[in-house]
């Protein structure tokens, strides 16, 4: 499934991977979720990853959100892949996120952390750079 793409591409299909794994581990559906973040896909990564899902027959559209797509402007700043993953998540989770669950504005995220798993052994080798996706559950106790 994971094509010979680099970032974020591969991110997509880890993105993809984690959240259909969540829902199944779960038991949950999309609906269930005020939000569904990525860290850092991008507009390019983020179109990868709603193709992967309409292959797949999973609806996330409304749900779906990317801290890269919310920090850069695409148009002004002609950013198309955004910047870092960790970075870029770190700035919106404690930045809006979680004083909006804190507030109750937000009553249940998943926050899907995209990034990298860089070598410099397989970079050297011009290697496709694999990418990771972690998801954890935040929810509101309000």
């Amino acid at each position: 499934m994971v094509k010979k793409y680099g970032p974020p591409l591969t991110f997509s299909p880890a993105a993809f991977a984690t959240i259909k794994a969540h829902l199944a581990d779960t038991g949950s559906v999309p609906e269930d979720y005020d939000l569904i973040v990525t860290g850092d896909l991008g507009t390019i990564g983020v179109e990868a990853l709603m193709a992967l899902c309409r292959e797949d027959g999973l609806s996330i559209g409304g749900k779906l959100t990317d801290c890269g797509n919310l920090i850069f402007d695409p148009i002004k700043q002609d950013v198309h892949a955004g910047g870092s993953g960790c970075g870029c998540s770190a700035i919106v989770l404690c930045s809006e996120l979680l004083g909006k669950l804190a507030a109750g504005k937000l009553k249940k995220l998943l926050f899907c952390g995209t990034g990298a798993l860089l070598s410099p052994t397989s970079t050297q080798q011009s290697l496709p750079i694999p990418g990771i996706c972690h998801a954890v559950c935040l929810e509101s106790r309000r």
